[in-house]
């Protein structure tokens, strides 16, 4: 019976992440709908239009991680950068990393765009979700992959395809918020090389470890980059 009710805990565990993630999702396409990427606009313009849109079309009142708008030479930086904003070029790459708390649960999606013509940049939209796939299915298929062994199959995966790898993660946990109250070792918590146990051990709480994926491919030159991101999982 214990059993049974651990396991039922689980299965509402997951479908309210993907219930997050199903929200977080339709948020992403209602900022395409409104039109907020466009040349001429700066990236805060950006993320203060999809702050109020969040807010009022979604009752999103908070965000576990800072609201991310990256254009230009800015699709370098990773998460934790705060490089000077940007105003989006006529062709330029942009992308957008998300992480709303809907209910008592973390999201964290990413998506890109290609603002004017450039194929390069229209290239790296379509494979970005390409990668997404190759590495998802490559977790599906070893089943006791380690953080660090997923981040080195994404980095060869991103280079087989013409591209670099530019995150120093490919992922992290998420879960209930706040997960970075979940006890252990942060760097267990993250798909990156200082991470050598198995993603599908449980957590310090003996739960199951929900997974966000994250591809950051850059360009070969080093001139642009993209992000796509979404649950590993489902």
């Amino acid at each position: 019976m214990e059993q049974a009710a651990v396991g039922a805990d689980e299965a509402a565990r997951t479908e309210a992440l993907r219930g997050a993630e199903r929200m977080a999702l339709s948020l992403l396409d209602a900022i395409e709908d409104a039109g907020f990427i466009k040349a001429g606009r700066t990236e805060r313009e950006i993320e203060q239009d999809i702050r109020a849109l969040a807010r009022e079309q979604f009752g999103i009142e908070r965000d576990w991680h800072k609201r991310i708008v990256r254009a230009g030479i800015n699709t370098l930086s990773v998460a934790a950068d705060n490089p000077p904003v940007r105003v989006v070029g006529d062709d330029d790459m942009v992308f957008l990393d998300l992480g709303p708390v809907l209910e008592e649960w973390e999201a964290d999606v990413g998506r890109s765009y290609a603002v004017g013509a450039d194929p390069r940049k229209h290239a790296l939209c379509a494979e970005l979700p390409r990668q997404f796939d190759i590495v998802k299915r490559h977790f599906e298929e070893n089943p006791y992959i380690s953080g660090a062994a997923l981040y080195a199959f994404a980095c060869a995966s991103a280079e087989a395809a013409g591209w670099k790898f530019g995150g120093k993660i490919a992922g992290h946990i998420v879960s209930e918020f706040p997960h970075a109250r979940i006890p252990g070792v942060k760097q267990l918590h993250h798909v990156s090389p200082e991470n050598p146990e198995p993603m599908r051990n449980r957590d310090a709480n003996g739960r199951v470890r929900h997974w966000i994926l994250e591809i950051h491919l850059v360009s070969p030159d080093g001139a642009f980059g993209g992000f796509y991101e979404r649950l590993l999982e489902g």
